[in-house]
Formats: C-alpha cells, sequence, structure tokens
C-alpha cells in the first residue's frame, strides 16, 4: 500500500497537462482540498459536500500499522445575509489498529465541528473598473489590485464524541469540547485561485494547534479542475506537513464529483490518503442580491459621476449645435 506514496509526486508533475479547473457562477465546493474558501454558499441556500477516504498508516518505531476507512460530510446553509453561512462538519471513520500482538478494531465519530463563516471584506465590491476607449494596452496592462485578498473569518466549536479511541500513543485525551478559529483569504489570479487558512485549532485543550492549509487551484475550462495543497500542523505533540493533489469534475450545474491523494512529508509515522467524493447544492429558493454601490442613485442605478459626464456630454453638443445654427450661409 505504501507504494502509493511516489504517486503523489507523479500526479503533481503531470498536472500541467491532465489538470483542468472551472471558475464559474455554479457550484462552490470545498472539495476536494482541506482549506475553505472566503466566500459562502448565498442565502437560503443549502449545500452538501461528501467524500470517503482511505488512509494507511505506518509506524516503525512504534511498530504499529493502521488502515482507515474514512467518510466526512459537510453541509453548509446560507443564513441572514449573504456574506454568512452555518456549517456542520462530521467525519466517521473505521478503523484497524495492528501491533505485532494485537488487532484493535475501532469505529465512530472522529471529529464533530460546528461553526459558523462570515465574509468581512470583498475586494470588488462596489469596485467597478470602466475601460478605457483610447487604449488596449491599458486595458491589459497588469492589475495589481487582484493581491488584494477577500477575508472571511469563521469561528466552531469541536464536540469529542470519540471517547479518544482513536487516540496514538503519547497523545494526551481530548477535552469534550474545544474552540476552532480560522482567518480565511481568497485571490483570483485569471484562471487561478489561491487561498490562505491561518487557524487556531483545540484550543484550550492540550491539544491546541496552530495550522494552515494553502491551496492553489487553475482553470482550463468550465467543468474539470484541478488543484495542488500544503497543509501543516504545529501543535505540542503532533508536528506535520500533508501534500494534497487532486481534480473535480462539474457534472451539472449543481453537483460535482472529484478525486484526489494526499501523503505527509515525515516518516514516522508515514501516511498516505486516498479519496474520492462529491458536492450537491440545493439553490431552488435563492434569490438574486443585487449589491448597490453607495455611490448610486436609487431613483436610476447611475452614479453621480456618470450623470456629471452625461450633463457634461449634452453641454458640449449643445454647443455644437449653435455654432452651426448661428453660422452664416452665402
Amino acid at each position: 500500500m505504501l507504494k502509493i506514496k511516489p504517486f503523489v509526486s507523479l500526479f503533481l508533475l503531470c498536472g500541467t497537462s491532465i489538470s483542468f479547473a472551472q471558475f464559474t457562477d455554479v457550484i462552490n465546493s470545498n472539495r476536494p482540498g482541506q482549506s475553505m474558501a472566503a466566500f459562502s454558499v448565498g442565502k437560503t441556500v443549502f449545500q452538501t459536500e461528501l467524500g470517503i477516504n482511505r488512509i494507511q498508516e505506518k509506524y516503525d518505531d512504534a511498530n504499529y500499522e493502521a488502515e482507515t476507512w474514512a467518510s466526512d460530510l459537510t453541509l453548509r446553509y446560507g443564513v441572514f445575509f449573504e456574506q454568512l453561512e452555518a456549517i456542520a462538519t462530521f467525519d466517521y471513520a473505521n478503523e484497524t489498529y495492528s501491533t505485532p500482538t494485537t488487532d484493535i478494531h475501532n469505529t465512530g465519530f472522529r471529529r464533530v465541528l460546528l461553526g459558523a463563516k462570515f465574509l468581512i471584506y470583498d475586494p470588488e465590491r462596489n469596485y467597478d473598473p470602466k475601460p478605457n476607449l483610447y487604449s488596449w494596452k491599458a486595458n491589459h496592462k497588469f492589475n495589481w489590485r487582484q493581491f488584494i485578498p477577500a477575508v472571511a473569518l469563521y469561528g466552531g466549536i469541536n464536540i469529542n464524541t470519540n471517547k479518544d479511541k482513536f487516540l496514538r500513543k503519547g497523545q494526551p485525551k481530548d477535552e469534550d469540547f474545544s474552540t476552532k478559529g480560522m482567518i480565511l483569504t481568497q485571490n483570483q489570479f485569471g484562471r487561478y485561485t489561491f487561498l490562505t487558512n491561518i487557524i487556531l485549532d483545540k484550543f484550550p485543550s492540550q491539544r491546541r494547534s496552530i495550522d494552515y492549509v494553502l491551496t492553489m487551484t487553475r482553470g482550463f475550462n468550465a467543468r474539470l479542475s484541478g488543484f495542488v495543497e500544503i497543509q501543516g500542523f504545529n501543535g505540542e505533540f503532533y508536528k506535520d506537513h500533508y501534500f494534497r493533489t487532486g481534480a473535480a469534475y462539474l457534472l451539472w450545474q449543481n453537483l460535482q464529483v472529484d478525486a484526489s491523494i494526499a501523503s505527509n512529508f515525515q516518516a514516522e509515522p508515514n501516511l498516505v490518503f486516498g479519496g474520492i467524493g462529491v458536492s450537491w447544492r440545493f439553490d431552488d429558493n435563492y434569490t438574486e442580491v443585487m449589491l448597490r454601490s453607495p455611490k448610486e442613485e436609487k431613483n436610476d442605478g447611475k452614479s453621480k459621476k456618470q450623470k456629471k459626464d452625461e450633463e457634461k456630454k449634452k453641454q458640449e453638443n449643445k454647443k455644437r449645435k449653435d455654432a452651426i445654427e448661428s453660422t452664416p450661409v452665402n
């Protein structure tokens, strides 16, 4: 099973030629990566994201192996505002833990997480660039504004429902309840989307950790997507980095399937992941919300500058007309 690990590097090398991505106004799924996007699903929109994973773990120094079939289910719903989203995550595991003398089989929820996300800043809101009608170069010059990210905040509660049955040797027991907070940023660079998650997890328990996830997705067409991702854990009892890559395919406007593989950096323990998943969105109750710029008037939707320009053009046209009419005809 550990022979799968070299294929992680092979997949990345091939990614430039076989991976594609979509950037559309259709389903916005966080799968198959582990990062969370800054934008919500939209008010009254319900979305479910389900994955099935195979995890192979081997630790020679501790003399054990573990094989796990796991499933993760995320439920997302837009509440109250366009920017606010309620999120519930459930991770279920079916694990076989083996040592030279014992075989232990455990099943149960490895993680239950309840939380909410709120978009606090969108650089595109109230920004309406005007095309330069006289310069092709001006319209195609490098846009430094794309480095300004959208920013969201996430807060949640970890609920320990497994009674520490999946603990490894040397790890402290988990608290019944602990908090999780995240700062989420999102940049759009043409066909590329870059996500950054800074995570404070399981505070204030002994297993508290300051983690991160960096995800880059590239788009080629409206259906197929590919991504690469680095995830880091920095706790007192566990430090490691994971590399993950995969692809997603849009079957219909509200339905996406995906696949991914991953591996950790350190050799002890050695971890290899492989999984598939599906995301589905229900948006029949959604009503499009038009976010009006504060500079726009409510009566006709035109800004003060637009009205001023139109008035200026009218004055110029009137002057030309008066000049023509006052010219004597011989």
